[in-house]
């Protein structure tokens, strides 16, 4: 297939020949710089000669667009069996259920199941009493026929009040209120059970570029001289508050540590103190001496090259008051222009000067340009005058570059020097043009100007996101593919990496054995380095522990991730068409801010459907005794409340209560408590209090008017005893309309009305259901067995429906310790099978044997028939080589692309194909099964009963699960062991009693991220749960950081 640029790669291949091909391969890879592929050939004979090969790449990946050159590739795989088409396969998958969903419908089983029995009961306890009064029912055949069907009618009016039909209308109307709100706050929610997942998140893993920063460079910092500085600030310090800078006017003098206290100044107030013509030099330097130019990207004007050079152009456009870069190139006098080399690690231009001279100027590495430097400025704040660079001069412009590089800050240094003519005298000239000096023979003796770091800035507001979700329970990590020196700076600055911290590149963390992952993770906070296999191998890791994880992903890589998760956030403006499909929110703005507010909403979704189901259960409980007590005792089989009247009832409490507490917007409390396990009731104690308080006092109301009203009240006309009904009906009614108050809270708080003037609906439904109620009361006659109440009536059931109110203040005085020390043990909460919130969470709970046995099988079954002979060099990993699945960073059966030949397979590293065989490994392997069809068969057979034997010795080829086998690490020295190796850090503020790992992380019976001992320090006041976690303490250490 022949490429051009600008094709789409639609297949997998291996590039053959052609000129200068480069492809951006972001989509697929996440890589964003553009890759060069090499001829298959020429790769070949670079293995053959023992060549480094690190950087030939002869794999073309589909998915991938082609940005230079043209070239030919023999296609190796297509559709289905490319990696882009394997990408889109694992995104196939049945629909899921959540937490809330399958908790409700257990719930609403139960209740209809309930309501069921207490409508049979009534029923035949009707019905007996029916038949025992049949004879003397006066009026025949047709006035027992309507006797019987009241009894009927209650009956059903009893099913049909107790069956929960405004459960589902409450969860959807929340779900879709919110998803509703939270496009407006940068969410679109493509699964409406993503929102009321996202509430009860435990972890999230988010990406670096563009979603904790703005995925465009910009200079940060920088050093004129030594006396002129901006964005001077020392290493951030996890353990301190966030604080606004102070400073107010450049800072001068020499600088002796990169770690001082000198205060930081704005780049306006910097260029502010700079004279006119050291910003005329600072402006030539950059406009001038590069090689980018200005373009249009989306309607807007921008810079177009290397992301070094576009960003020292944007700061010289906004703050030096550049114009147009080809202005400013055609304004000068050019006379030679040098570019860039990696071995001078510089570029230079020369440009000649009104008075007749000639000037210099070069920006590079910042080390290697103060090397040739000999000279620096004296104060940038006066004007161009030199002094010669002393050894302080040096060792405190050493200490700048060195603390920028400590903050992940790419450092450029620029330089100048003036020359009377050109070429200067004494100086060869190029060979095939005289007018051109030999750049290496007149780069020494500069004079320098100043150095500026650049970076990726984090977006704003994104530290205190994070500060928030930390303050929610929520433990945030950060997986880039940047190195690990990048982001420990970003992370430390977001507040990510904090004491206790671990920081991981993705090979090390792939070396690593499942247990010892295991043992880690709960301290990982920045894995670094990383493949999008390393992602979701993570993702599982911490699902398999019980935490509800949410990922960001924006490439067509991280699908499988995004999958994997519970909640997956894409990328709105950098994500590709792939990871929006396998995402359940899209990032509209791409910022992690908006996470927070997906947390939020999700909360105040859980906490509606929680409102309503408080409101309904108790309304539930009551209207159904109240009418089974009075159907069986009166002596016409009628209920108190009326078929009518329960419906109006069953209106309210479905309907209306739904659309009044399932709109609550977020308060900024939510995110003061920790996020609810999935194992945690629907229905807790505070809420269980609630409802039985209330149904207490509401049927002891109810009771007393039914039975005593016409004693207390002194009621004999038979008007009355009519308005006697009618006044239990209204009292009834006016007690659930002020419960809805008190049900908007669910916890022992008093303030029922926060937030309440946010919630029209709230409050529009209240003015609706008074008006229904006065106008049933007033109007309602017949249809609603009503008749009008006089003053003193009206004034009976207003202050006793209010009293709800105060009754619940009391009820929420009771401690809730109290009430569960009453519950007998009997009505202790067991232990019941876990949720499934999908398939793939199954495999982790089958019975420990049988899933040993079933991979052994799966096992045996590769390797059936004359295959044993593999066993030689795979018998130490063999369902890693020989199974599909796949726990490290390498490319799997299921997700696999071309493999590269730079041969870094590390220990873990299974996933991959096994190379194709070579004409002397096919005669090898000839000669190696050059036995008979028998002896093949009867492997097997040999080969199982060695297996069965061996595990019921305890020892399995298959990896043994949760601590039965592979290598782990001691509390004792397993914080050395990490610190041990390259690529794992541990956070310099960690205290040096903590061991940083969990000793038995399958002992844990809660997320870790929610108990403090297993988690890293951070600024939360959240007390641990009070789950039987002592025995697994692995150090103490104070959360009040």
């Amino acid at each position: 297939m022949h490429l051009e640029p600008g094709d789409l790669i639609p297949v997998d291949g291996i590039f053959i020949s052609g000129h200068n091909l480069k492809c951006d391969e972001s989509s697929a890879t996440g890589e964003s710089d553009l890759l060069k592929k090499y001829g298959g050939e020429e790769v070949f004979r670079a293995i053959e000669a023992h060549e480094n090969i690190g950087k030939m790449d002869p794999f073309i990946v589909s998915g991938g667009k082609v940005t230079e050159g043209i070239g030919t590739f023999l296609v190796t795989a297509v559709g289905v069996n490319s990696s882009h088409g394997k990408t889109m396969m694992s995104l196939r998958e049945d629909a899921q259920t959540t937490p809330l969903q399958s908790k409700l419908n257990v719930l609403a089983e139960y209740i209809a199941k309930l309501g069921l029995a207490a409508g049979l009961l009534l029923f035949v306890c009707t019905f007996i009493k029916f038949l025992t009064q049949l004879h003397s029912i006066q009026g025949g055949a047709k006035a027992k026929g309507q006797q019987f069907l009241q009894v009927f009618i209650v009956a059903v009016t009893i099913v049909v009040v107790a069956v929960p039909e405004g459960l589902p209308l409450a969860v959807t109307l929340a779900l879709a209120f919110a998803t509703t709100r939270m496009l407006k706050d940068n969410n679109l929610v493509r699964l409406l059970r993503a929102c009321e997942t996202m509430g009860n998140a435990t972890t999230i893993c988010s990406d670096k570029t563009g979603t904790l920063t703005q995925n465009k460079m910009s200079v940060v910092a920088g050093t004129l001289g030594t006396a002129s500085r901006f964005g001077d600030k020392s290493s951030p310090d996890s353990s301190q508050p966030i604080s606004p800078t102070k400073g107010k006017s450049a800072v001068k003098g020499k600088q002796t540590a990169p770690e001082h206290d000198a205060s930081d100044v704005s780049t306006t107030e910097f260029v502010s103190t700079l004279s006119d013509e050291v910003k005329s030099l600072l402006t030539q330097s950059i406009a001038i001496n590069s090689t980018a130019f200005e373009g249009e990207e989306d309607g807007h004007g921008t810079f177009i090259g290397s992301k070094t050079e576009t960003a020292l152009l944007s700061f010289a456009r906004d703050y030096l008051a550049m114009g147009p870069v080809n202005e400013e190139r055609s304004n000068a006098n050019i006379v030679q222009v040098v570019p860039f080399d990696s071995g001078r690690k510089c570029m230079a231009s020369v440009i000649k000067l009104e008075n007749g001279r000639y000037r210099m100027l070069v920006k590079g590495a910042s080390e290697i340009m103060l090397e040739r430097c000999t000279k620096i400025i004296l104060d940038p704040a006066k004007d161009l005058a030199e002094t010669p660079l002393t050894r302080d001069n040096v060792e405190s412009l050493t200490g700048i570059i060195t603390n920028y590089a400590s903050r992940s800050l790419r450092t450029i240094g620029i330089l100048f020097r003036d020359f009377d003519q050109w070429p200067p005298k004494g100086t060869p000239s190029q060979e095939d043009d005289p007018k051109l000096a030999v750049f290496d023979k007149v780069f020494k003796d500069m004079v320098f100007l100043g150095v500026v770091g650049i970076q990726d800035p984090l977006r704003v507001g994104v530290a205190e996101a994070v500060l928030a979700c930390q303050k929610a329970g929520v433990v945030v990590r950060m997986v880039t593919g940047d190195n690990l020196m990048t982001a420990k700076a970003i992370a430390e600055e977001c507040r990510i990496y904090t004491p206790g911290g671990v920081a991981i590149e993705g090979p090390q963390f792939r070396k690593l054995s499942k247990i010892q992952q295991n043992q880690m993770i709960p301290r990982l906070q920045v894995l670094a380095r990383s493949s999008p296999k390393d992602k979701k191998t993570l993702v599982e890791r911490l699902r398999e522990m019980g935490e509800t994880v949410a990922v960001t992903g924006d490439g067509t890589n991280d699908a499988p991730a995004l999958k994997a998760a519970d909640v997956g956030f894409s990328m709105g403006i950098a994500g590709t068409e792939v990871a929006k499909e396998a995402s359940a929110i899209i990032l509209m703005d791409d910022n992690f801010a908006s996470i927070v507010k997906a947390i939020m909403w999700g909360r105040a979704v859980n906490d509606a459907v929680k409102k309503f189901l408080q409101f309904q259960v108790t309304v539930n409980i009551t209207a159904v005794v109240l009418t089974f007590i009075s159907g069986v005792s009166s002596n016409d089989e009628t209920s108190v409340l009326t078929a009518v009247q329960l419906l109006w009832v069953n209106l309210i409490m479905d309907t209306f209560a739904a659309l009044a507490l399932a709109t609550d917007p977020p308060t900024p409390s939510i995110l003061d408590r920790k996020p609810e396990p999935k194992s945690a009731p629907l229905i807790t104690l505070t809420m269980w209090k609630m409802i039985v308080g209330q149904c207490i006092y509401q049927l002891v109301v109810t009771l007393v008017l039914y039975f005593g009203g016409k004693t207390i009240l002194s009621y004999q006309t038979e008007r009355e005893l009519g308005q006697l009904q009618t006044l239990v009906f209204n009292t009834f009614v006016w007690m659930q309309i002020f419960n809805q108050y008190n049900s908007r809270r669910l916890d022992n708080g008093f303030n029922i009305f926060e937030g309440i003037l946010n919630n029209y609906f709230f409050i529009g439904i209240q003015i609706i259901i008074v008006a229904g109620q006065v106008m049933i009361v007033l109007v309602g006659g017949k249809a609603f067995s009503t008749v009008r109440l006089n003053g003193a009536q009206w004034a009976y059931s207003l202050v006793l429906g209010f009293l709800s109110i105060p009754i619940a203040i009391i009820i929420r005085l009771i401690p809730d310790e109290l009430i569960r020390s009453l519950i007998p043990n009997y009505f202790e909460r067991r232990a019941t099978p876990q949720i499934q919130v999908s398939d793939e969470e199954r495999h982790y709970d089958w019975i420990k044997p049988i899933e040993d046995l079933r991979e052994e099988l799966s096992f045996l079954k590769k390797i059936r028939g004359g295959r044993l002979n593999m066993l030689k060099y795979k018998l130490q990993h063999p369902r890693e080589t020989l199974l599909p699945r796949s726990r490290s960073g390498s490319r799997s059966r299921a997700s696999s692309i071309p493999q590269t030949p730079t041969g870094e397979h590390s220990g873990s590293d299974f996933g991959g194909s096994l190379a194709p065989p070579t004409p002397e490994s096919r005669k090898s392997t000839t000669r190696r099964r050059g036995r008979s069809r028998s002896n093949s068969a009867f492997g097997p057979a040999a080969a199982m009963a060695g297996v069965i034997a061996g595990s019921i010795a305890g020892w399995s080829p298959i990896e043994r699960r949760d601590g039965d086998g592979g290598p782990r690490f001691s509390s004792i020295d397993g914080r050395a062991a990490l610190e041990g190796q390259d690529g794992i850090e541990v956070h310099p503020g960690t205290d040096a009693n903590d061991p940083v790992i969990v000793e038995d992380p399958a002992a844990i019976q809660h997320p870790p991220s929610q108990l403090s001992e297993n988690r890293p320090a951070f600024g939360d006041t959240l007390a641990p749960p009070k789950a039987s976690s002592s025995n697994h303490r692995i150090g103490h250490r104070d959360d009040s950081q």
